[in-house]
């Protein structure tokens, strides 16, 4: 395995890991600033231009679709996150609001996607330390 996937997948866990265990001690924090987030076009485009620089890097360093599950989990993670960049820079606020806090039902399913990003980061993380660079 490359050692750009072994430090990709290291890094993303170990981020996956630290928001989920932060989402799941302090959640009406966490959906306070999501929510005031979302509702401010400037803070959008800051994270959109933010988001945007990390997706690209990944996209660009690691776009792998073969070699095992770690590695295609890596590039998609890039590619999600690089398009999720788009709609932060494209969309109108108050679309990507409703899209968030409504259509994906955040709030009421916040356990549960703070549960994803916790498997994600303990997957991504374990293959990342356990894996030796080629």
């Amino acid at each position: 395995m490359s050692s750009r996937t072994i430090f990709l997948s290291r890094l993303i866990g170990l981020y996956c890991i630290l928001v989920a265990l932060s989402m799941m001690t302090r959640k009406q924090a966490i959906v306070e600033t999501v929510t005031a987030l979302l509702q401010n076009p400037s803070m959008m485009l800051i994270l959109g231009v933010i988001t945007l620089a990390a997706g690209l890097a990944m996209v660009l360093a690691h776009n792998i679709w073969s070699g095992g599950a770690l590695v295609v989990v890596v590039t998609l993670v890039g590619w999600i996150t690089l398009i999720k960049s788009l709609f932060f820079l494209f969309l109108p606020p108050e679309l990507e609001a409703g899209f968030f806090l409504r259509q994906l039902h955040y709030q009421e399913l916040f356990y549960v996607y703070g549960a994803i990003s916790l498997v994600l980061g303990i997957y991504l993380t374990y293959g990342g330390f356990k894996s030796r660079s080629s």
